[in-house]
This record gives C-alpha cells, structure tokens and sequence, in this order.
C-alpha cells in the first residue's frame, strides 16, 4: 500500500495499516493530535475531559514531591526531641493530603476508562470501526494510558513516597494524638490509610487500577465477547507501532514528545491487553506483534525507553509463561 499519496500535516496524525491480516493494509486515519469530539462522543468525551484536565496537576505534583526523609530521621534518631517529633509530623502531614489525592484520582481515572471502554467497545461497530469512528475518544483513551505510565515510572522512582506514608501511620497507631493530629486522622481515616496502603505497595499502582478496571469491565459484561476489548487493545497497539517504525510517518513528528507519547501507549495498551486477555500479549496467538514493537522501543535513545522497558519487564502477567517465545524473551533481557 502506498501511503504518501496522503498529505498529512505536520504534527503526529496518523495513517494506519491494519487489519486482521496485516497484509490486507486497509488504510485507516487516526489523529491523536486534532481528534475532536464528533456529537455522538461529546457526552463521554466532556466527563473524560474533566478528568485528564486534572492528570497535568496531579503529574506536576508528583514530580515535586521530595518527601519529609530529612524530618523523619532526625524524629527518628531523637525519640525524645518533642519539638522535632512536631516538626516531621507537620512535614508529612500535607505530603499525606497529596498522596490521598492522587489515590482519589486513581479512582476517578478509573470511571473514566470504564465509560471509554463502554463507548469503544459498544456493539454493532468492530474495535476498528470504533477507533476510526470515535478518533476523539482514541486519544483520550491514548492520553489515559499516557499519563499512567507517567505517574507511575515518577512513583516508582520516589521511594519517599512509601517512607512518608508508613511513618504517618505509625504515628497515628502510637496513638500519640494531640488535637492536631486528631484532625490529620480524621483526613485520612484507618479504611482510607488501608486503601492507600495497598496502592501504594504497587509497583504501578495507576497501571494496576487501569488493569483491574478493565478486567471488571470484561467480566461484567458477560454479552460483550472479550475480544471486543482485547482487539480495541491490539489494534491501537498497532497503530503506535506502525507509526514509530514507518519514517514517513515519523519525520511528521515536529515534536519529540509526540514520539514518546506514541511509544508510552503502545507499552500502555501491551500491559492492559496482557493483563485481561487469557493469554496474553506474548504468546503466539496474541494479535500485537511484540518482537516488532520490543524491536521500535530498542531503536530508541535507552534514556527515553528504559522506564518502558523495565514496564514490558516487571508489570505484564504473562511474559515469563511457557508460551512466551525464547527469542521474545531474549529481546527484554
């Protein structure tokens, strides 16, 4: 197929070559940059809106926590100092109220990929038609995915962020309450501080949300085959792939960070698809190509792609089955 018959401009539009056999090229356009919502998309689209106008926030916010470890350890090493004792738990006090926002955020992130997922899934349309239809949709679901991976490879890299929590729930079970820390209790309450806990203790806490929402959202809808979703998953896997490693397309980036937004949805989708479908993203049957896509993140610059990696590595369910081909394997050593 002969794609530079389409004249595209310049930022990351995308023209895709899909089908169940990826032979067959039919071509379909997808916009990630200037997708706007056609009418049939606007009611999904403005409560998922609200949603992502808030990730930039919480992202911003994230990537400035530097955590109390400084107040902590002197606390620590001086039982006895009442003042420093004050003075690290004013420090985590606030940190606390951050951290339950995020998880807040997590839970409204969730809603908001339940409603794609109806929207995207919803019959008559095959996951392709939908993606073609509902390009607005696509990229928020693309930006969802995006910012996921964001917040969790931020997350990961901040071992304050689980330091600060455990030392206010020590506090607060030591029971050494004056009024002030009533107060913080009462902020987080002990089911909240449970909650938060074993989000925290994830690795990707923001992926394993989005994972177990959409595996929820499969075995609810017992009438919806899971390969509506899974193909909706493979598809747009796909669609990165194609458009990192096809340089016509790829010079059309006039920005970098269009290239990594592409390369953080393609591993976002692999990692879902992997975690809802029966077997997986590596096995032979599986419908994403991962040597190709494995192959696209490697050609990159390791500093850009090493977080993405380590996500392909340590969050899939199914890349050390059996059924994961030894050369895959290889590929991700």
């Amino acid at each position: 197929c002969t794609h530079n018959k389409h004249c595209l401009p310049a930022m990351g539009n995308l023209i895709k070559v899909l089908g169940k056999d990826l032979e067959n090229c039919p071509h379909f356009f997808l916009d990630f940059e200037n997708a706007q919502p056609t009418e049939a998309e606007t009611a999904v689209w403005n409560q998922v809106s609200a949603v992502l106008e808030e990730a930039h926030g919480i992202l911003a916010e994230l990537q400035s926590y530097n955590g109390a470890g400084q107040e902590i350890r002197e606390a620590i090493q001086n039982p006895n100092d009442l003042q420093l004792q004050e003075k690290a738990w004013n420090a985590v006090c606030p940190l606390v109220a951050k951290l339950k926002r995020f998880y807040e955020f997590s839970l409204r992130l969730e809603n908001a990929l339940r409603s794609l997922l109806e929207a995207l899934t919803s019959p008559p349309y095959a996951p392709m038609q939908h993606l073609e239809r509902e390009q607005a949709l696509a990229k928020q679901f693309a930006e969802i995915l995006h910012f996921t991976l964001s917040f969790d490879e931020l997350k990961m890299t901040n071992p304050a962020i689980q330091n600060d929590f455990s030392y206010y729930r020590r506090t607060i079970s030591r029971n050494r309450l004056n009024n002030q820390q009533l107060e913080a209790e009462n902020e987080v309450n002990n089911e909240m501080a449970n909650r938060m806990s074993l989000f925290y203790a994830e690795a990707t806490p923001m992926l394993k949300t989005l994972s177990n929402a959409t595996t929820k959202f499969v075995s609810e809808n017992k009438t919806l085959p899971i390969e509506d979703t899974t193909d909706c998953l493979s598809t747009m896997a796909c669609v990165c792939r194609v458009m990192l490693e096809t340089p016509e397309y790829r010079c059309r980036f006039t920005n970098t960070d269009t290239m990594l937004f592409c390369m953080r949805v393609m591993v976002g989708v692999i990692i879902l698809y992997d975690h809802v479908h029966p077997v997986g993203a590596f096995a032979k049957t599986s419908k994403i190509d991962m040597k190709g896509c494995i192959k696209v993140l490697k050609e990159q610059p390791s500093n850009s792609v090493e977080g993405l990696l380590n996500a392909l590595r340590y969050t899939t369910r199914h890349l050390n089955d059996d059924s994961t081909s030894k050369q895959i394997r290889a590929l991700l050593q």
